[in-house]
C-alpha cells in the first residue's frame, strides 16, 4: 500500500523524466531558468529607472508600448528565417545580441546617463530579437525531445517560466534595496546571467529544419499562414489562448479594483500578481497526469473556460483570501493551458514550418495581453471595472463553447505519444543523446 502511494504522489508531481534522459534538454533548461530570472530583474529595473525619471506612469505605460510593436512587426517576419537556417547558430546569434543590450543597459546605468529616449531604444531593440530569439528557441523542444515526453517537457519549461515570475521580481526588489548596489545590480547580474543560456544552447547539436528549408520572404510567410488557416487544430489553440488573454485577462484593472475593495494598499495590489504566479507555479510542480491526457484540444478549452471563470470570480469576491484564493485558480489554469497549447502546436506541425508557426504562437502570446488590457480599460471607462473583470470572464466561458462547437476537429484533436509516424523531429534528437 505505501508503494502504490508513493507511486501516485510520483504521478502527480512534475516528470522530470526529459531533465533525466536528455543532457541536452537539461543543460538548455537549466541555461535559460537562470537567463530568465536575470531578465525579470531587467524588465523591474527599466520599469524603477522610467519612473524614476518621470515619476509618470504613462512614461512607465510606455515601455510596453516600445515592445509591441517591434514584437508584432518583427515576430510574424521572423518565422521564414527560423525554417531557412540552423536553428542553434541563429539563437546563438540573437542570445549573443541580447547579451550585448543587456551590458547596454549596465553601462548606462552604471555610467548614470539617465536618458529616457535611449531606454526606450534598448527596450525595442530587445524585443525585435526577443521576437526572432523565442520562436527559434521554441523550436529546440520537439527536437530534442520524443513524442511521448514533449508535454513533461513543456510542463519543466513552463515551471522554469513560473520561477522567473515569482524569484525574479522578488530577488530584483532586495538587490535594488540593499545599499551600495540599486538597480543597476540588476542590469548586471542579467549580463552575467547570459553565460549560463549560451552554454546550454552552445552544447546542443544542429538544429537544420528537416523536410527542407525555406527561402525568406512573402511566399514563405504565406504558406506558414495558410497552414495555420487550413488546420482546426493550430487554429483552435491559437483562438482558444486568445480568447483567454483578450477577454480574461484584466491587469489593468488590478489598481482600480484595489482602491475600491481594498482602500488601494499597494502591498494588496502586489498580491494580486504574486497570487497569480504562485498557482502557476504550483499548478507546474504538480503536472505529471499532464503528460497522460490525450484528449489535449478538449482540456485546453477546459482550462481555458476555468480560466474565465477564476476572473469573473476574482471581479466580485467578497473577501482578500477569496479574491487571492481564485487568482491562483487562474493562474494554474493557465500554465495549464500554455502547456497543452505548446504541446499541440509542436506535433501537429511540420519541422520545416515549425519556425513560422512558432513565430505565430508567439505573436498570439505576447500581442494577446497587451489587447486584453485595452479591451478591458475600454470597457471599464464606459461601465465600471468590476463589469469589465465580471463580462470579460463569461465571455471567455463563451468562447471556449464556442470555439469548442465550431472546431470539432480541435475539439476531438488526440495526441499521439507513442506514433513515430508522429514524430516529426530532426535528426538532432538522436545526436543530443
Amino acid at each position: 500500500m505505501g508503494a502504490g502511494i508513493v507511486a501516485n504522489r510520483r504521478r502527480l508531481l512534475a516528470d522530470l523524466t526529459p531533465l533525466r534522459t536528455s543532457p541536452a534538454f537539461r543543460r538548455l533548461w537549466a541555461g535559460t531558468t537562470l537567463s530568465s530570472v536575470g531578465a525579470a530583474m531587467t524588465a523591474f529595473a527599466v520599469m524603477l529607472q522610467v519612473y524614476d525619471l518621470t515619476g509618470s506612469s504613462l512614461a512607465v505605460g510606455a515601455i510596453g508600448v516600445a515592445q509591441m510593436v517591434p514584437t508584432l512587426a518583427v515576430g510574424l517576419l521572423c518565422g521564414p528565417v527560423v525554417d531557412a537556417i540552423d536553428r542553434r547558430k541563429l539563437v546563438l546569434i540573437t542570445s549573443t545580441c541580447l547579451a550585448l543590450v543587456s551590458a547596454a543597459l549596465t553601462a548606462q546605468a552604471y555610467a548614470g546617463l539617465d536618458l529616457l529616449w535611449l531606454l526606450y531604444a534598448l527596450v525595442a531593440v530587445q524585443a525585435s530579437l526577443a521576437a526572432v530569439d523565442r520562436p527559434a528557441r521554441n523550436t529546440f523542444v520537439p527536437s530534442l525531445l520524443p513524442p511521448g515526453q514533449l508535454a513533461a517537457g513543456l510542463a519543466l519549461n513552463r515551471a522554469s517560466f513560473q520561477v522567473m515570475m515569482t524569484a525574479g521580481p522578488a530577488l530584483a526588489g532586495l538587490v535594488t534595496a540593499a545599499p551600495h548596489l540599486g538597480l543597476r545590480a540588476c542590469y548586471l547580474a542579467d549580463t552575467i546571467s547570459f553565460a549560463a543560456a549560451l552554454y546550454g544552447i552552445a552544447r546542443l547539436p544542429a538544429m537544420r529544419p528537416s523536410g527542407g528549408t525555406a527561402r525568406p520572404g512573402p511566399r514563405a510567410i504565406a504558406e506558414g499562414l495558410g497552414f495555420i488557416r487550413r488546420s482546426q487544430v493550430i487554429g483552435g489553440a491559437f483562438l482558444a489562448d486568445l480568447a483567454a488573454t483578450v477577454f480574461a485577462l484584466p491587469v489593468a484593472l488590478f489598481p482600480a479594483i484595489n482602491a475600491e475593495r481594498f482602500g488601494g494598499d499597494p502591498r494588496t495590489l502586489g498580491l494580486f500578481t504574486t497570487a497569480i504566479g504562485v498557482g502557476g507555479l504550483v499548478s507546474a510542480a504538480f503536472s505529471g497526469p499532464v503528460g497522460h491526457i490525450v484528449r489535449q484540444g478538449r482540456a485546453m478549452l477546459v482550462a481555458v473556460a476555468i480560466w474565465g471563470g477564476a476572473f469573473a470570480g476574482f471581479a466580485v469576491a467578497p473577501g482578500l483570501w477569496l479574491t487571492l484564493g481564485l487568482l491562483a485558480v487562474a493562474g494554474a489554469a493557465d500554465a495549464f493551458t500554455v502547456v497543452f497549447r505548446g504541446a499541440i502546436v509542436a506535433a501537429a506541425t511540420p519541422d520545416r514550418l515549425r519556425g513560422r508557426v512558432m513565430a505565430a504562437d508567439y505573436v498570439v502570446g505576447a500581442g494577446g495581453g497587451q489587447l486584453g488590457d485595452l479591451e478591458a480599460g475600454a470597457v471599464a471607462a464606459v461601465t465600471t471595472p468590476v463589469i469589465s473583470a465580471l463580462a470579460g470572464g463569461l465571455a471567455t466561458i463563451a468562447a471556449a463553447l464556442v470555439i469548442g462547437l465550431a472546431l470539432p476537429a480541435f475539439t476531438r484533436y488526440r495526441s499521439e505519444p507513442d506514433a513515430a509516424a508522429r514524430d516529426q523531429r530532426s535528426p538532432a534528437s538522436a545526436a543530443a543523446r
